[in-house]
C-alpha cells in the first residue's frame, strides 16, 4: 500500500499537510469537514502537490518535516529529494 504525503491550500491563503493512503477520499473528507479540525476552520481549496512513500512510517517523517519547514519553502519541499 503507498502513502502519499499531500498539501492543500485552504480559504485564507493558508496550508494543510497530511499523509494519506487514498488521496481523493481525503480530500473530500476535508472539504465535507470530515477531515481535521483545522480543516473545518479553513475549508480546503485544492490539492497543491503530493508525493509518494512507500510505508507510513516514511511518509510521517516527511509530513513532520515539511510541517517544519517556512511556508514559503513548502513547495519546494516536493520537488527535492525529501
Amino acid at each position: 500500500m503507498q502513502w502519499h504525503l499531500y498539501l492543500l491550500e485552504c480559504q485564507g491563503g493558508s496550508y494543510y499537510a497530511g499523509i494519506t493512503t487514498d488521496l481523493e477520499s481525503r480530500f473530500r473528507a476535508h472539504q465535507s469537514g470530515r477531515g481535521a479540525k483545522y480543516t473545518r476552520a479553513n475549508p480546503p481549496l485544492r490539492i497543491v502537490a503530493t508525493k509518494p512513500y512507500a510505508d507510513r512510517s516514511t511518509a510521517s517523517m516527511a509530513e513532520a518535516r515539511l510541517k517544519k519547514t517556512p511556508r514559503d519553502k513548502k513547495l519546494d519541499f516536493f520537488r527535492s529529494g525529501n
